[in-house]
């Protein structure tokens, strides 16, 4: 059974840091893509970063230049490092497996962030 687990989340001043893990279990593949989403409440979910095993990175917009994605594959782990962090980063950060960039397919429990002004 595919497992992933998030942990790194937690309250920040704005222009703070955080480093999001994200643990996967279950899948033994050795080509596979993973990806942050983040959602803030009552929004839609909105792209932050993939990775795959290629070591092609993807970032959204608002978090180039700020967020670095980076992934453990003899670990299985998926690491977010974000720097700079402003209010409107508050979110919950979700992490998920796919066998491409564009076709995911499992997603974790999720991860809060609050960034205060």
């Amino acid at each position: 059974q595919v497992r992933l687990a998030e942990s790194g989340g937690g309250s920040v001043e704005s222009g703070g840091s955080l480093r999001l893990s994200c643990q996967a279990s279950g899948y033994t593949a050795s080509r596979y893509c993973m990806a942050w989403f983040l959602q803030g409440s009552g929004e839609e979910p909105q792209f932050v970063s993939s990775i795959n095993t290629d070591g092609t990175t993807i970032y959204g917009d608002s978090v180039k230049g700020r967020f670095t994605v980076s992934l453990n594959n003899a670990e299985n782990t998926l690491y977010l490092q974000m720097n700079s962090l402003k209010p409107e980063d508050t979110a919950m950060y979700y992490c998920w497996l796919g066998f491409a960039c564009d076709d995911y397919f499992e997603r974790g429990p999720g991860t809060q962030v609050s960034v205060s002004s």
